[in-house]
């Protein structure tokens, strides 16, 4: 264990130097090959979620009071009441290393050590670990093959890996090719853009499980509770979401 640490110090020492990276956040010089496009620095001075804050129990909207533990899940910022899903979490607001991290998956197929480890850590917290199913939100055919592959599935792959639940591609497809959302839309705005956007394909592999679906950003929730609304109608149990990131 100790000469593999020392190998991989020694390694990022010399990719420092031959192949130097800047940060995507500050600009400064990324020394660790698990960090990402972001330096320590950077991630050390992101909102990352402990698991310990407390939030609407439901969307995952950090709440800037406290409640006891025992309490929590009485939590509700009320916004979210009409929403699909069971509940949502992310590992931590979408500024600084994750929303650099956020933006590099959209350009490559890529998630660092460091992501991996969160995404793990937030999984496998209540009530997200009741999840017997991964699913990621799916793109449209024509917009991923623009982009060449879907960043929601490439979390969804690598949280498969690390928490053994198995993974369905499948099973949830998007019919409608809907326009990107833009900054300043609102709630309402968002959600007619996605309604009725998600179908089932195959409603024997979703029937009777609590379904966990990825995605890279949660802003409104728009996207995930269509997603959620079709999953129910064909059986599953709960619907979890989890992201990289929650908007502000």
């Amino acid at each position: 264990m100790l000469a593999g640490r020392i190998a991989n110090v020694c390694y990022d020492s010399l990719l420092a130097i031959v192949y130097p990276q800047t940060c995507a956040v500050c600009g400064d010089s990324v020394e660790a090959r698990a960090d990402g496009v972001s330096c320590d620095q950077c991630w050390q001075q992101t909102r990352i979620f402990s698991g310990q804050e407390t939030l609407c129990w439901k969307c995952g909207l950090l709440s800037h009071g406290s409640v006891p533990e025992e309490r929590q899940e009485e939590v509700r910022c009320r916004r979210c009441d009409d929403l699909a899903f069971t509940a949502a979490r992310a590992c931590g607001t979408y500024d600084g290393a994750l929303r650099a991290a956020v933006l590099d998956l959209k350009r490559r197929a890529f998630i660092c050590s460091r992501l991996e480890t969160l995404l793990i850590e937030t999984a496998s917290r209540s009530p997200l670990n009741q999840a017997t199913r991964i699913m990621p939100v799916p793109l449209h055919k024509q917009r991923e093959k623009m982009r060449g592959f879907n960043q929601a599935a490439v979390i969804a792959r690598k949280l498969s890996y690390g928490i053994r639940i198995p993974i369905d591609e499948v099973s949830l497809a998007r019919t409608a090719h809907t326009e990107r959302h833009r900054a300043g839309m609102d709630a309402i705005d968002r959600q007619k853009t996605v309604d009725e956007a998600f179908v089932v394909t195959n409603p024997a592999l979703v029937k009777d499980q609590r379904i966990l679906l990825v995605d890279d950003v949660f802003t409104t929730g728009a996207t995930v509770s269509s997603c959620a609304n079709a999953l129910r109608e064909a059986g599953a149990i709960e619907v979890f979401v989890l992201t990289l990131a929650r908007a502000r």
